[in-house]
């Protein structure tokens, strides 16, 4: 068994920089390396990095350069309400407005520039199962 020593999620784009601006607007994420091909953005204590990658970078292989289908990424905030104020004052795509789930979180669903699912929660304070 590896150990391992750090994830990272990568996401393919036609659009670096307004994929860089949604992250950057939405989290608390400091751009750490910004070029025509590749944005690495890392949170402000260190502990979370994304990732974003031209779509047709060579080192990108060919049937992975598609649309995201089958998965989302997922994020947990204090209040997904408070970035919900935000998705609307930056015109970004809401699949779903905040709401209370069955298994404690207040859910917010957006679309990123290119087509990703990313989940915005937060727990629902005293939920008992």
């Amino acid at each position: 068994m590896a150990i391992l020593n750090r994830i990272m999620t990568n996401i393919c784009s036609d659009k670096l920089n307004e994929t860089k601006n949604f992250y950057t607007k939405l989290f608390d994420f400091n751009v750490n390396y910004d070029s025509d091909w590749f944005v690495h953005l890392i949170s402000k204590d260190k502990k979370f990095e994304l990732g974003i990658i031209e779509r047709s970078n060579e080192i990108v292989p060919v049937e992975f350069q598609n649309s995201p289908q089958g998965f989302y990424i997922t994020f947990v905030v204090e209040s997904a309400d408070e970035l919900l104020a935000i998705a609307e004052s930056e015109n970004f795509k809401i699949v779903s407005k905040p709401m209370d789930t069955v298994y404690g979180q207040r859910r917010l669903l957006l679309k990123d520039p290119n087509g990703t699912l990313v989940d915005i929660s937060s727990p629902i304070k005293d939920f008992k199962f």
